[in-house]
């Protein structure tokens, strides 16, 4: 039906925390109302110095949940049931204190332990003066939330009910309620219920017990990739060497350190999934004989080292692949790209390969953009520079579309 409002049959828990611009979170339970949502409504108790329950009470036509003790009207751990019931988990406002909550696990009263309970996805509109809006402190906690999924809306620059101009002014109610609209329609489950395997990061070759071989790569485009897939509703499993960022909540690890153990992993591993995506960078070489003990320096001689071919993980993995699985590989090229990575496709059996010259500036290891073309037997598709987690959603489109085809 053409009229059908939006947000029918969607659940929505709103968390009001206690800052001035509480008020205007009536304004956003109507507007959610109108739009066809139910909306229930999780209050802290600093909130209740703002703006009253029972406001939100006839708004809502729910109970408004304000302690994590009190009795609730049915059975259920009120928390949990709110945390499993909602569609979408939105906090306006949302004060310097309860993102520090969520950003580092701590659940002390109805609204954090709710948070913490939810797999729903979650939205935040930031509402503060404007110093602890650019705090260090709040940055920080926002980065962590943004890289764990948490979406967010404003704030907005303007006159603060403290006196001072500048960013921290919450969004506007009518924005809060177009972001959760489009947050919601926008998201993705085309990879319900798919097995997807992604490697990330580089691997390490031992030439002694305290050095070793390795490469530039940060697992940054691995690791995004992973992120999006569990976002899309895949059951990711991420198979990551050694890198110096946190894995996704809600993925299976798998940690690896050389190339033999991602090929023996992959091995055991690949078998299981419908989607394998190999954006890991394995050494090729290793060498032949470490030593056990620390090499030490000769009078100025230099030092030799013989090297021997790595197994050769994608190729061996390619040549196992199932007729209903879909292999997408990666190739980090300097030069002629399109011409080495087709060779690549072809050699290590992949659906498709994702094809980058890390001469480039703003693709390549090291940093957060990318400049690829999709590569399979019947496209090239060239994307030009934009965020790895941008290009993991453009990735994972493919895969998807490949998987259906497959599958029939």
């Amino acid at each position: 039906m053409s009229n059908e409002l939006p947000l029918n049959g969607k659940d929505i828990v709103l968390g009001v925390t206690g800052g001035i611009a509480a008020y205007k979170a009536a304004e956003i339970v109507s507007r959610l109302r109108k739009k066809g949502a139910e909306v229930f409504v999780v209050m802290t108790k600093n909130a209740t110095e703002f703006i009253a329950p029972l406001t939100f009470e006839t708004l809502s036509g729910h109970p408004v949940a304000t302690d994590t003790f009190m009795r609730p009207a049915t059975w259920e751990v009120e928390h949990i049931a709110l945390a499993k019931r909602a569609t979408l988990f939105l906090v306006a406002p949302a004060t310097a204190n309860i993102l520090a909550k969520m950003a580092n696990g701590i659940a002390d009263d109805m609204l954090s332990t709710t948070i913490l309970a939810t797999k729903a996805p979650v939205l935040v509109a930031p509402a503060m003066n404007t110093g602890m809006w650019t705090a260090e402190a709040t940055r920080e906690n926002m980065k962590t939330l943004l890289h764990r999924g948490v979406k967010q809306v404003g704030p907005e620059e303007g006159l603060l009910a403290c006196g001072d101009t500048g960013a921290g002014r919450m969004a506007e109610p009518e924005t809060i309620v177009d972001a959760a609209i489009d947050m919601l329609q926008n998201a993705k489950g085309d990879l319900c219920g798919v097995k997807l395997l992604v490697t990330a990061g580089p691997t390490r070759e031992r030439i002694d017990p305290v050095r070793y071989m390795t490469n530039d790569s940060s697992g940054k485009m691995g690791y995004a990739i992973a992120e999006a897939a569990k976002a899309r509703g895949a059951q990711v499993t991420l198979v990551t060497g050694p890198v110096g960022i946190l894995p996704p909540d809600g993925v299976d690890v798998l940690k690896v350190e050389s190339t033999q153990d991602l090929y023996d992993t992959l091995i055991k591993k690949a078998p299981e999934m419908d989607i394998v995506i190999q954006a890991a960078a394995p050494a090729d070489f290793t060498p032949v004989s470490p030593s056990n003990d620390k090499v030490k320096k000769k009078s100025g001689e230099p030092l030799e080292l013989k090297f021997k071919e790595t197994p050769d993980v994608a190729k061996a993995i390619g040549a196992n692949k199932r007729d209903d699985q879909v292999y997408i590989g990666f190739a980090a090229e300097t030069r002629d790209l399109i011409q080495n990575a087709k060779r690549k496709l072809e050699s290590k059996n992949f659906d498709m390969i994702v094809a980058n010259d890390v001469t480039m500036p703003g693709a390549g290891f090291l940093v957060d953009t990318n400049i690829a073309a999709l590569i399979s037997r019947d496209f090239v598709k060239e994307r030009p520079l934009q965020a790895k987690t941008a290009l993991a959603e453009d990735i994972l489109d493919e895969a998807a579309i490949m998987l259906q085809r497959k599958k029939g």
